[in-house]
Parts: C-alpha cells; sequence; structure tokens
C-alpha cells in the first residue's frame, strides 16, 4: 500500500508556495479551468516518473518570474510505502541568462522518439527564449539519486483526456506506454533503455559520418553489437509484459464496454520476435544486414525497440483506423486500467492512481464503473470542473478542495450533501 501524505511546491508553474496534507482514500481537486488542478496531478506525476508529462523541456514548469530572479523551484513529497515513509525532492536550480548570453536548458535525459529531446540542450539568443537556464537535482530521503533511479520508488498512473491518442496517435506515444510502465517496475529496463538511446544516437551521428565519407565501415562494428545487446533485451521485455498485459485489457475491456467484444493486443516490434531471447538476438543481427544500404543512405538506424508498436484489435478489427471515439476512449481507459493493475500485481503495492479531468468525456454507466475501479486502490486523485459530478458518486467517502488562483482550500462535507 502506499500513498502520497503531504505535497509540498515552491515556484512550480503557478503554485509560488504550496504545502498540502492528503489522506489515503479518494481526494478531489474541484475548480474552473486554468487554475491549477492540472499541475497539481502533474508534481505528482513527476515524483514518480521524473519528469513533467506535458512539457518538452524542463524550464517550462518554473514559474516564470522566479525562473528569471534565478530563484529554486521544487516539488517535494512525503510517500507512505507501508511502514517505510520516503521524502522525494525534485528541484529546479534556476540561473538568471546574462545580457546577450545563450539561453541553456539543461537536461541530461534525450528521447530518440522525439528529436527535440534527441538533440543536445537548445540554446537560444538573447531575443527570443526564456531568460534562464535550470538545472535538475533529484534526492530520495536526502540521498541523491539520478532521474533514473527515482522510477519505480513511487508507482502511479496518469488517466488524461490525451490517451485518446494511444489508440489514434504516433507509434511515440504507445512506446512510451510501454517503456514508462515496464521501468515502474524493473528498475533494469530504463537503465537499459537510457543506454540504448545513447547508443542510437552514437550510431546515427557516425551513419552520418559514413555518408560523409568522413569515416570508416568497420567502426559501425561496434555500435551495431551494443545495438544488438541492449535492444534486443529491450524487445524481449516488451514482448514478455505485453504477453501479461494482454489478459487484463481484455478483462478491463469486456467490463468497461458491458459487451462480449473480442479484445487483442498485438505487440509490433520491428525486429522479429524469436522463440526466445538468443534467438531475438540473431534476428536483429540479420535484420541490421538486411538494412544496411537504407541506413547508410537515409543515416538513421532503422530497425530496433525506438520503431516498435502495438496494435489493438476488437472483433480482428483494428481499432487504430476504425474505432469511433467512443470506442478510442474506452480503449483508452482500457490500457490505463490494465497499467494499474499491471504494477499492482508486479511491483507488490498499488500505484497511485491520478485521473486529470477525464470523467466528464464520459457516459454515466461508464463513470460508474472506472470510478468504481479506481476507488478500490489505496490512493486516487481526480481533478474535475464539476464537483457534483464526483460527488453523486462519493458523497463523504472523498476529501474535496477546491483550487483557485495558485491556491488549495479544503471543502466541508455536510450531512445534506452540499460542500
Amino acid at each position: 500500500m502506499a500513498y502520497l501524505s503531504r505535497l509540498t511546491l515552491t515556484n512550480f508553474r503557478n503554485f509560488v508556495q504550496l504545502d498540502l496534507d492528503l489522506s489515503s482514500g479518494v481526494v478531489v481537486f474541484f475548480g474552473a479551468n486554468a487554475q491549477g488542478k492540472t499541475t497539481l496531478l502533474e508534481a505528482i506525476y513527476l515524483l514518480a516518473i521524473s519528469r513533467s508529462f506535458r512539457a518538452d523541456n524542463e524550464r517550462e514548469v518554473v514559474n516564470f518570474e522566479a525562473g528569471l530572479a534565478g530563484e529554486q523551484a521544487l516539488v517535494g513529497g512525503a510517500v507512505v510505502k507501508g511502514s517505510e515513509r520516503l521524502a522525494v525532492y525534485v528541484g529546479y536550480q534556476c540561473v538568471a541568462a546574462r545580457s546577450g548570453a545563450p539561453r541553456v536548458a539543461i537536461d541530461d535525459e534525450h528521447d530518440v522518439d522525439n528529436p527535440k529531446e534527441s538533440a543536445p540542450p537548445a540554446r537560444t539568443g538573447s531575443g527570443g527564449g526564456l531568460g534562464y537556464s535550470v538545472r535538475k537535482e533529484i534526492r530520495v530521503s536526502r540521498v541523491r539519486r539520478t532521474a533514473a533511479e527515482l522510477v519505480g520508488m513511487v508507482g502511479a498512473v496518469l488517466f488524461s483526456a490525451d490517451d485518446i491518442d494511444l489508440v489514434y496517435g504516433p507509434p511515440s506515444g504507445r512506446r512510451k506506454y510501454l517503456d514508462i510502465l515496464i521501468s515502474q517496475s524493473d528498475p533494469v529496463y530504463i537503465k537499459t533503455l537510457q543506454r540504448y538511446q545513447r547508443v542510437v544516437q552514437q550510431r546515427n551521428q557516425l551513419l552520418r559520418m559514413l555518408r560523409d565519407g568522413r569515416a570508416e565501415g568497420l567502426e559501425l562494428d561496434f555500435w551495431d553489437g551494443e545495438l544488438v545487446r541492449e535492444g534486443a533485451w529491450l524487445t524481449w521485455q516488451r514482448h514478455q509484459t505485453m504477453e501479461r498485459l494482454s489478459g487484463m485489457c481484455a478483462e478491463h475491456h469486456g467490463e468497461l464496454s458491458g459487451s462480449e467484444a473480442q479484445f487483442q493486443m498485438q505487440y509490433r516490434p520491428s525486429v522479429l520476435l524469436g522463440t526466445d531471447l538468443e534467438a531475438t538476438v540473431e534476428n536483429f543481427k540479420e535484420a541490421l544486414d538486411g538494412f544496411r544500404a537504407r541506413e547508410l543512405a537515409t543515416a538513421a538506424t532503422v530497425s530496433g525497440p525506438h520503431r516498435d508498436d502495438f496494435m489493438l484489435w476488437v472483433n480482428r478489427v483494428d481499432m487504430g483506423t476504425f474505432a469511433s471515439r467512443g470506442e478510442a476512449r474506452t480503449l483508452a481507459l482500457t490500457l490505463r486500467l490494465a497499467e494499474a493493475s499491471y504494477l499492482a500485481s508486479v511491483r507488490g503495492d498499488e500505484p497511485i492512481v491520478l485521473l486529470d479531468d477525464v470523467l466528464s468525456e464520459m457516459d454515466a454507466s461508464r463513470r460508474e464503473r472506472v470510478l468504481g475501479k479506481i476507488s478500490q486502490y489505496q490512493q486516487t486523485l481526480i481533478t474535475t470542473t464539476d464537483l457534483d459530478l464526483v460527488r453523486a458518486h462519493f458523497g463523504a467517502d472523498a476529501a474535496y478542495y477546491r483550487v483557485a488562483n495558485g491556491g488549495v482550500s479544503p471543502l466541508t462535507y455536510q450531512d445534506d450533501g452540499t460542500a
């Protein structure tokens, strides 16, 4: 059992200072749009996966005025895990740019799926961009940790309106879904993924040099070996995870849809799966040989986990192409509920469940089923603009907080049903 007992924010987006005590069970954040409800869930999820789910750059989470003044930003949380107590802090040290100096964002984590993240930190002249740089530091119970070491210490699952992109969107979103899920349950996975991403970046750089005649072909052998070693292991771990996840998805989909429709999840690795890891390694080597001419022409690594995908089928129909919007939302919810189930079963403790303004988009019956499921977890935090919608389900069994103008205040639930 795990839950967040205290959230502390300093200069995090529109929250200049916040110290909020939280209980286990259901917590509801209510308020108008653009008041900071999503920011609260963003901060909590950041404590689980080490970075913001809605920022392209670390600087974006820092309050703008505080960043310009060179002040520090902080996200802190007190986490209760059985008899264990963790104090998790993610700090952002801001340094105001000198007049006329380049403005640099410092971030040592990259993503080969996203050119903005895989490139070196962007430098912007004094005429544009943000006027400060940031460096992130993570501490858990006073011990400094890397981002990879933080992931998995606090399990969390986030439901958001953007989850529909898991069905309709590009493969990169589905890969990210898998990577976050597995990383929270296996600390080796995220470290292997980071090594693999660095290998792809280095290998792509060498391919560009080979294309331009600035390197020898023998240099590629080393990076091929590294790519196969790390990549085949990632592919096999994804395969094994999806074998287990698929059954959970099928169960949740049946309950959410209220039908007996046949659900299938199909992993589509870019490298042919073998009967075991060793066979997958050999298939990866063959794929590299087969794509050699193409890679040299395009100066890009064209096979490997960074090109994987998975497909969702209902009654043998490809939902990525033919799902209605309602069906896509059901599938997105299915994936998140299965994620929560998977983490609970593998980790041995339940994840913190976060729902960001998704209830208003559900019909009444589906909303009741989802709320019934997620309320079974140790802690569930919900944001909504419609307090009555949530209160009708939970009544006095939830804690309610009003969010307005960068502040959070508790609401007292009365016996007559008013808050």
